[in-house]
């Protein structure tokens, strides 16, 4: 199994250092692994003047799994905008064809005090959330930012064909049988043709899975029922840009974005896998940054595309141990718990692993 590990920018080569450690105990024990690390945003255009250079995209095509860490950075603020690091990892989901991104937010016991919700609102929280990736305003075409009667305008193309999205409402019909048979559609129809077409179509759908309960909620109203009551929602299937905002609104129910894994899936389920928060360059180069959304990435690749589920099992409650045992990095840390480094994290994982 070969994995292209593509580090990023700012704290993403210290967390992918941290799942690489697991992932190396894996290769010791006779998994057979080859990893091999490319460049990637920030770092891809410092390396070769692109940020998904020509041999990146040629490792990663050619790999089995993509681990990812994080891209961007103040830095490359000024940069023009085909040259800025998101847009290498734009492209790179576009090239490989990564529709379907599949974000759990799942609240461990132990964290209920990190959410900044009460206790009892959170508490058994377990729900995924399954976002369109390759198509909506992300990706429409036209966009740009043009001079009209004097004056500059900025403009983007919310797009979806129908079969794009009646392949990642299969993804999120699956996903709900195998969990607790309900999913809820976020779109925006009552105002948007292109939310009427997303209704449309996972209708069409629902009728293949009789035993899935479907169900349709406006954006502003899921972001809402996100915060008041969060446990309602068991399986979330949305468009592009409305999955983006409300997985991170997410992120929070579970005490800290960094908490949160990712996997982005083809159709034969190859994936690309990441924590779902960005490059924090604030704390970047600090031995500060949570690794374990990384960690939990890398069991997802084991459980999506590895088809391990064993092995997937074993590095979440590796996981589950070095929570249980109250070591917290300073994301997710509170009263009477042992704040710990990002490398000294991974290297408790790393422990529970092998005991």
């Amino acid at each position: 199994m070969k994995i292209a590990v593509l580090p990023g920018d700012g704290i993403g080569p210290e967390i992918v250092a941290q799942a690489v450690k697991v992932l190396e105990v894996l290769r010791t024990e006779g998994a057979k692994l080859e990893m091999e690390t490319a460049p990637i945003g920030g770092a891809g255009y410092d390396a070769a003047g692109d940020p998904l250079p020509d041999t990146t995209l040629k490792l990663a095509r050619e790999a089995d799994a993509v681990l990812l860490g994080a891209v961007g950075g103040p830095q490359y603020d000024a940069l023009d905008r085909p040259l800025r690091p998101e847009r290498g990892l734009l492209r790179i989901r576009k090239e490989l064809n990564l529709f379907a991104n599949l974000r759990p937010a799942l609240l461990y016991p132990e964290l209920a005090s990190a959410s900044s919700l009460k206790p009892e609102v959170v508490s058994g929280l377990d729900l995924m959330i399954v976002r369109e990736l390759t198509g909506d305003v992300y990706f429409g075409q036209p966009r740009g930012i043009e001079v009209r009667n004097g004056e500059r305008v900025g403009f983007n193309t919310m797009l979806y064909a129908e079969s794009e999205v009646r392949r990642v409402a299969h993804v999120a019909f699956g996903i709900a049988m195998k969990r607790g048979k309900k999913l809820c559609s976020v779109d925006k129809a009552n105002v948007l043709e292109c939310s009427e077409l997303w209704k449309e179509v996972m209708i069409e759908v629902s009728k293949d899975y009789p035993d899935v309960a479907l169900s349709h909620m406006y954006v502003d109203n899921a972001a809402m029922q996100l915060i008041r009551a969060p446990k309602q929602f068991d399986t979330i299937v949305t468009g592009n840009i409305f999955g983006d905002i409300l997985s991170d609104a997410a992120s929070m129910l579970s005490g800290s974005i960094g908490m949160l894994p990712s996997a982005s899936l083809d159709e034969n389920n190859k994936g690309m896998f990441e924590p779902i928060h960005g490059s924090a360059p604030d704390i970047a180069g600090k031995n500060m940054a949570n690794p374990l959304a990384t960690i939990l990435s890398a069991a997802m690749m084991y459980r999506y595309t590895f088809a391990d589920l064993a092995t997937a099992d074993r590095i979440e409650n590796a996981v589950k141990k070095v929570i249980s045992q109250g070591l917290r990095t300073s994301d997710i840390w509170t009263e009477g718990t042992q704040k710990v480094s990002c490398s000294k994290m991974g290297d408790a994982v790393v422990k529970a692993l092998a005991s």
